[in-house]
This record gives structure tokens, sequence and C-alpha cells, in this order.
């Protein structure tokens, strides 16, 4: 079934949509995307969507290529017109088409699309009996909090995962966790969450931020700093958050079995907190 999808104001086929050669996405990528959840056909977290596209946005002198007001009213028409129930949005802004020169050029209309995709979500599986992880060396460039398009690193890494059987990949840096291939990276050690501090090392991931406020307003203490690789080894239990998987328990790490193996408490309760939040948005 054809799908409906939005791009450069207008809501087209699928199959129809097509951008230039010379669009500046496709020869540098150069642009910035973002990838947002629905659930009951509404889109969730709002204003640190809005709040991260424009920050990403701003770091690459882009500019919205139309009111934010205006972007919401796009996404919610294409979730409507998909009847997306579950799944999320891929939305993304590009330079626009010019002649292949490096340096910004100026006066360019930007690019803009976006469309919809099916996920489980609430009662994924993965959720419930965990996933496994490899690392992979973190071999990305030096502005990793700009959610760019260019994501060769994370696709390689993610590749090298896969092969092995796991399910993602943790990036690791001069012994360091960093992140996952597509998402947030945590530990558990005796019921404290520990992960990575914000950097330009790291994206900010959104259910990261909500997640870490969530978890005090619970009792569930959060400790902001680096950790190795050697310590999520030795950890209670292990997680990754993302748009379109919130939380998800991490069982195993480079074939060890974290913690008994099975997804933690600490992980099962923030997945459960954060969507009794979302619950109440779409109710």
């Amino acid at each position: 079934m054809q799908k409906t999808v939005f791009l450069n104001g207008e809501f087209l086929p699928e199959d129809e949509a097509k951008v230039s050669i010379f669009d500046r996405g496709f020869l540098f990528a150069d642009g910035a995307y973002e990838g947002v959840p629905v659930i009951g056909g509404k889109l969730m977290d709002v204003a640190p969507f809005l709040e991260r596209f424009d920050r990403s946005l701003n770091a690459l002198d882009l500019e919205w290529p139309m009111p934010q007001e205006a972007y919401l009213e796009m996404i919610d028409t294409l979730i409507a017109k998909n009847r997306l129930e579950e799944g999320g949005i891929y939305t993304q802004v590009t330079r626009g088409a010019a002649p292949r020169v490096f340096e910004f050029p100026e006066g360019l209309t930007p690019t803009c699309m976006a469309f919809t995709f099916e996920k489980q979500i609430l009662n994924n599986p993965d959720a419930t009996h965990g996933v496994k992880v490899v690392t992979t060396e973190d071999i990305r460039w030096k502005r990793r909090d700009i959610k760019s398009l260019m994501l060769l690193g994370q696709c390689i890494a993610k590749e090298q995962a896969v092969k092995q059987g796991a399910d993602e990949g943790w990036m690791v840096e001069d012994g360091y966790v960093t992140e996952g291939t597509a998402s947030s990276a945590y530990i558990v050690k005796n019921g404290v969450v520990i992960t990575r501090p914000l950097s330009h090392e790291i994206l900010p991931g959104i259910r990261r931020k909500l997640l870490l406020e969530i978890a005090p307003k619970y009792g569930i203490q959060v400790e902001q700093r680096p950790f190795t690789v050697a310590e999520a080894y030795e950890a209670d239990e292990a997680f990754l958050s993302s748009a379109t998987t919130i939380i998800y328990p991490i069982v195993e790490i480079d074939g060890r079995k974290i913690g008994e193996g099975k997804p933690g408490k600490v992980a099962r309760k923030l997945r459960e907190l954060y969507l009794q939040e979302a619950r109440k948005l779409i109710s």
C-alpha cells in the first residue's frame, strides 16, 4: 500500500517524491534530521523534539523551512493521512540543491521531507526479553551532538554488531562507552543509573533527557559520568533508549551475561514510568 510522504510543501505518494542529485544532503550529508515516536496516533515529546531540531539546524547554519507551528501541522497531517497509530515520524532538512562546492552557497531553498513508519512500541517483545549488544570502535566525527545526516560511522558499527548476532552496537573510544549506534547507553550499579554526560561526544537523546528527569522523582539515583567497557561487563543492569525503543534492557554485552542475564528491575521501572506519562497524553 502506497504511503503519503511530505516533500517541499507537497503531500505525495512515496514513489513520486524525488530530490535533485545536486541536493547537498545527497552530496555532503549537509542537513539535520529527527525521529519522533507516535503513540495512539499522537506525536510524543513535542517540545524536546523542536528544541533539539532547532539546535541542530542552528549548529549547521540552516533555517527552518517553515514556522515551527506549521511544521507540527505538517507532521500531524502526515500522521492522519497514513492513519499511523504506533511507530514514528522521520523528518529532515538539507541546505538544498546547488553546484558542488564545499562552502555553504547563499540563497538556497532548503529541502524538507518527512515520512511515517510503523513500529510496535508499547508491547515490543524486545522490551520484555532484552537485547544483546557488542562493542565497536567509535570512528565518528567530533560534533556528535548535532543530529546531522552524517551517519556512516554508525552504519558501519551497526553492521558489525548485526554480523555478530547482536541487536545494537555500543561505540567505544579510549576504553569508554560513548553511546549506541542509534541509542543512548546506560548501566546500573547498586541501584544507580550511570550514563555519559552531555558534550560534543554524544547526541543529546530526547528519551535520555526525559528518563533522567523522571528517575529522581521516583527515587532512582542518576550519576552522569563516563563508564568503561569493563564497568559495563560488571554492571548489575544495562539498557538503551531511543525514540521508538523507549527503553530496552540489555542482557548481554560482547557475549557476557549482564547481571542475571535478564531484564533488570530499574530498566523495567523506568520504561513503565515513561509509558505511564505517555498514556496520559493519548487518553
